[in-house]
């Protein structure tokens, strides 16, 4: 499960994905196999949830990884490169933003 906390030494990564309501589900299948199989098992690797809004129009993923290093050497990898070209086929687009926390609040 993510923690979020200012204090925290992890890297916090933030996806978007704009996609139709009619790959919305494609798009989470494919994201979901891809947290399951692959990118969870990676070096670094911490945490992360997928996000669907109520229209189906966009996925949000938070994810975090020990070091920014981790995610970008998981991204560098082939099966991720390939994974990530079937990814584009399905939503109009997608951003992952490195993020530090700034602030929390209860």
């Amino acid at each position: 499960m993510p923690i979020i906390a200012k204090s925290a030494s992890y890297q916090t990564v933030i996806t978007t994905f704009e996609m139709t309501p009619g790959t919305c589900q494609d798009l989470l299948d494919a994201l979901t196999d891809a947290y399951e199989s692959f990118i969870s098992k990676q070096p670094g690797f911490i945490a992360a949830g997928l996000h669907v809004n109520d229209a189906q129009t966009r996925i949000a993923n938070y994810s975090q990884w020990e070091r920014r290093e981790d995610f970008q050497a998981m991204l560098r990898t082939e099966e991720m490169r390939q994974r990530n070209r079937q990814i584009n086929e399905m939503c109009k687009t997608f951003e992952p933003v490195m993020y530090d926390v700034a602030a929390t609040f209860d």
